[in-house]
């Protein structure tokens, strides 16, 4: 089974070398059917993640939502 939610970034703190960020994430539940739907029984969330590859801490803008597909690993 797989969980969607839909996530917003709210910040991205980066190092004073830029070698790492901190990327913070909180979950959305209302504004549309399909964040109410996924969120009825998860109602709130926050993710954290210390991401040390520039390369993927630049994919992330404060602001803009985020799917994040939870499954379990094989």
């Amino acid at each position: 089974m797989t969980v969607r939610a839909k996530f917003q970034c709210n910040s991205i703190n980066k190092s004073p070398d830029n070698s790492s960020a901190v990327v913070n994430l909180m979950a959305i539940t209302t504004g549309s059917t399909e964040n109410e739907a996924w969120s009825k029984y998860t109602p709130s969330g926050q993710l954290q993640m210390v991401i040390s590859n520039p390369a993927a801490f630049e994919q992330f803008e404060q602001g803009k939502e985020y799917f994040i597909d939870i499954q379990p690993a094989q």
